[in-house]
């Protein structure tokens, strides 16, 4: 499995001291957390510094499917400027949630379907890198958290997938999910099944033999000995 882990568990440390880091245990993949504070550093030692590059496109306050076209137009912008960043440091991929809906009924949520599909397409029109898709937690508000909605979106638009291990263990459909076609890469983190925890691989109820079906993952954990953890666990399996 090509591995690598996210900036989330050194979010604003040194970008030296976190590639430094990537290479020293082993990694061969950094994914950016992209949230708005990244971008007011400058982030040059990313481009040329020999890993694969993802991002992860900011969630904070954002939702590409509203139904308030203002927060939508917005929310789209600004994953369009993640994209343009993203290529501006040699980045492949950037990670983009499908959205939520504020009330989750049937008429309301495959309205707001059909802008998650729109404002997708939008952004792959306006950037130069792979826009990936992520499937999401249990939780009703969120949209693509069935195979079926994120099928939707990635028909409509030809997208690419980032399956989250521990999204799926929420939601019961995480070996479906894993077999759908063009996944970019894969987020691994673990939970109790209930609920979205983002807990160290082996400490929950996620299966850890689907792990082998996996070919490229970041370990998605906000605590960096946890990554350690999980990547070791990964390397006995």
């Amino acid at each position: 499995m090509k591995l690598g882990f996210t900036t989330l568990a050194l979010f604003m440390e040194p970008n030296d001291d976190i590639i430094n880091l990537a290479k020293k245990h082993g990694f061969e993949i950094i994914e950016i957390l992209a949230e708005g504070p990244f971008y007011e550093k400058d982030n040059c030692e990313f481009k040329d510094c020999g890993l694969d590059m993802r991002m992860h496109a900011a969630t904070v306050d954002i939702n590409i499917a509203s139904l308030n076209k203002g927060i939508r137009d917005e929310s789209v912008r600004q994953m369009i400027h993640c994209g343009q960043y993203a290529e501006s440091i040699n980045a492949n991929t950037i990670t983009v949630h499908p959205g939520i809906i504020g009330r989750n009924e049937p008429h309301l949520r495959k309205w707001a379907l059909e802008i998650a599909i729109e404002s997708v397409g939008e952004i792959i029109d306006n950037t130069n890198v792979e826009i990936s898709v992520e499937n999401m937690p249990v939780r009703g508000k969120f949209l693509g958290n069935t195979v079926e909605e994120i099928e939707m979106i990635q028909e409509a638009t030809g997208c690419s997938l980032t399956i989250d291990t521990g999204h799926g263990n929420t939601c019961g459909n995480l070996e479906e999910m894993l077999s759908l076609k063009n996944i970019s890469y894969c987020h691994l983190n673990d939970n109790d099944g209930v609920k979205d925890q983002h807990i160290t691989l082996g400490e929950g109820t996620l299966d850890l033999n689907l792990l082998k079906k996996i070919d490229t993952a970041i370990i998605e954990l906000n605590n960096f000995d946890n990554i350690l953890k999980s990547k070791e666990v990964i390397d006995n399996l």
